[in-house]
C-alpha cells in the first residue's frame, strides 16, 4: 500500500460515540463523513461500514467508485443505488441501497467500522454487490484505507 496521510473523520458523530439520529432508535441518516488528500494515482474511493461485534460484521454501508476528486459523503447521503456524482451505492445486509444504521441488542453496545479504501481503478460490479463483492474486487487495487471507529449503546 502507497504511504498517505489519508484520515478519516465525521462532523456527525459526537467523539467516538454515533448520536442515535443516525441508528434504528433516530431518523436512521447517514453521518458526515470527510477524508483528507488521497495519495497519488487515487482514481476513485470504497466505502464499508460494518458492526465489528456481529458475529459477521454485518454491514451498514457499501459505496464505491466515489469519484477520485471527492472529500466527503455528507450527512443524509440518499439510500438510492446510484448519487448524480457516480457514487454508487450496493446493497447492506438489511437488503437496503445505501445507509443503514446501527441497531444493536437492548443494553448492548456496539463499535462500528467506518473504512474508507483509496483505489486505483474504478470497480467493475453489479449493481446490487455487496461488501464481500465489493472486497473481492478491490484486491490488487487498494492504495492505502483509513477508518474511524464509533459506538453506539441501547
Amino acid at each position: 500500500m502507497a504511504n498517505s496521510s489519508l484520515h478519516l473523520t465525521s462532523s456527525s458523530l459526537a467523539g467516538d460515540t454515533i448520536p442515535s439520529k443516525f441508528t434504528c432508535d433516530g431518523a436512521e441518516i447517514s453521518p458526515e463523513l470527510s477524508w483528507t488528500s488521497p495519495p497519488e494515482g487515487t482514481q476513485s474511493f470504497a466505502l464499508i461500514a460494518t458492526d465489528r461485534d456481529s458475529l459477521v460484521h454485518f454491514v451498514h454501508w457499501v459505496a464505491y467508485n466515489i469519484p477520485s476528486d471527492r472529500r466527503e459523503l455528507p450527512e443524509g447521503t440518499p439510500k438510492q443505488k446510484q448519487l448524480p456524482d457516480g457514487t454508487q451505492q450496493g446493497k447492506n445486509n438489511f437488503g437496503n441501497f445505501g445507509y443503514g444504521g446501527p441497531c444493536p441488542p437492548m443494553k448492548a453496545t456496539h463499535h462500528y467500522g467506518f473504512v474508507l479504501y483509496a483505489l486505483d481503478s474504478k470497480l467493475s460490479l453489479p449493481p446490487d454487490a455487496t461488501a464481500k463483492e465489493a472486497l473481492r474486487v478491490m484486491i490488487g487495487h487498494l492504495l492505502v484505507r483509513a477508518e474511524l471507529v464509533a459506538s453506539y449503546h441501547r
